[in-house]
């Protein structure tokens, strides 16, 4: 492991990552122009995020196990091939179905990203550099994706839509500096093909599930049958292959399973904020780059916030960090439902940078406590797997805040969406007593 302070590769990693995060936070401006010239419904054209999410979501364990496998340069280089190909035939799309269809393999590609850099970070470092390296990846990417929507008014402003549509070409331009730290070891076992094709429609019925408020009952429908058939099979595929591409030791771990479902609601607020505040300020007369503005101190406080994340973790404890994160975000959701409701622009700024903060201290977070807890032979599929289970918690809080926003209103529905964070406090104490137990036993 490397002794030296981790700074070039968490950074490049994290903006590589942020690219992809923009790919979804830029694309929520141009939704309106979109709409109009490809002849569709604002309601219709917000499918093209939708589709995104979902298969960001769905493909993230694949990745993980694919990187446990073979390495991780090929599947990293696949993925930004996706990506990068379907953001190139998104701005260019003559019809609506062929843009989806593009943001559909845009998704898939840019899932590599999160878990694949987070699985880089845990191999090469170890301990409080570990911890110093997640957080400068997450740090970059939350103040890229913070710049999303600024990004994506100015260029819509200069070049129209098509060119929002683009902007994760940019990722070619990193990946020849990160090349020569990818490995290409692994395992060499073979891929589980039938236990990943379930673990994915199964995360596929919940991230349908959890978006079906904003697309209707047949959305529902279908994510909920797919939950409801998905869980006994994998529980089954698991019993019948406990080393395939779902390993029983990583679904039994307390800390994989109890952490990621604690962590998700931290993305929810994150994503409910940026879907909530948005819509209430352009309601109320804001232009795109003026709510864009807005987030700029986030952006400033992302960048700032990885020198602080290991030393928390040294002084508190992991487990502890995670509780702290989520409060802080429960607090942020509150503070967004004042703004939005008084259209007070400090309140907002404050409560956006708040829930930077616990973003940035959530994410890096999740990724040491999962990192440490496993073998090395599976940290690829465990890292996917909670990513895929935070991704789902961003879900959560968009289509809450966008579902709930259409009965409550906007406020109400940011102040309901704070009970969530508090919700995965109770699941963390038992991880916060044991590392208390486990730090005690290390001073004596």
């Amino acid at each position: 492991m490397p002794t030296s302070t981790p700074r070039r590769i968490p950074v490049l990693l994290g903006v590589l990552f942020g690219i992809a995060g923009m790919g979804s936070s830029s694309a929520t401006i141009v939704l309106p122009g979109l709409a109009a010239d490809l002849g569709v419904s604002v309601g219709v054209a917000a499918w093209s995020i939708s589709l995104y999410v979902l298969t960001l979501a769905i493909t993230t364990a694949l990745y993980g196990r694919v990187a446990d496998l073979v390495g991780i340069r090929t599947p990293l280089l696949v993925g930004l091939s996706l990506m990068v190909g379907g953001a190139l035939v998104a701005a260019v799309a003559p019809t609506f179905p062929v843009l989806l269809a593009a943001r559909l393999f845009q998704g898939a590609g840019a899932a590599a990203i999160p878990t694949l850099g987070m699985a880089i970070l845990t191999l090469r470092y170890d301990g409080a550099l570990r911890g110093l390296a997640l957080a400068r990846l997450a740090g970059t990417a939350a103040a890229i994706t913070c710049l999303g929507p600024l990004a994506g008014g100015l260029v819509t402003n200069l070049l129209g839509w098509r060119a929002v549509m683009a902007i994760p070409v940019l990722s070619t331009v990193v990946l020849p500096f990160l090349w020569r730290d990818l490995t290409r070891g692994g395992t060499g076992d073979r891929l589980d093909v039938l236990g990943a094709a379930l673990v994915a429609l199964t995360a596929g019925g919940g991230v349908l599930l959890v978006q079906s408020p904003t697309t209707g009952v047949l959305v529902a429908v279908v994510g909920g049958l797919l939950i409801v058939l998905g869980i006994p099979a994998v529980a089954a595929w698991v019993r019948r292959r406990p080393d395939g591409f779902l390993p029983e030791t990583v679904i039994r771990n307390p800390t994989v399973v109890r952490g990621a479902a604690a962590a998700a609601a931290v993305p929810a607020a994150w994503f409910g904020s940026l879907v909530g505040v948005p819509v209430v300020l352009v309601h109320a007369g804001w232009e795109t780059w003026q709510v864009g503005v807005l987030l700029v101190p986030s952006a400033v406080i992302a960048l700032i916030l990885p020198r602080f994340v290991a030393p928390v973790h040294v002084r508190i404890g992991v487990p502890l960090t995670l509780v702290v994160s989520g409060v802080l975000a429960a607090v942020a959701l509150v503070m967004a439902a004042l703004g939005t409701s008084w259209v007070s622009a400090p309140v907002l700024v404050f409560s956006m940078a708040l829930v930077a903060v616990a973003f940035g201290f959530g994410q890096p977070t999740l990724g040491a406590a999962v990192g440490a807890a496993v073998p090395s032979d599976v940290r690829g599929v465990a890292l996917g797997i909670a990513t895929l289970v935070f991704l789902v918690g961003g879900s959560v809080g968009s289509a809450a805040v966008a579902g709930l926003g259409d009965l409550f209103g906007i406020p109400a529905s940011l102040a309901l969406l704070a009970l969530l964070p508090l919700a995965g406090v109770p699941l963390l104490r038992p991880l916060v007593r044991e590392d208390r137990v486990a730090r005690e036993l290390v001073d004596h």
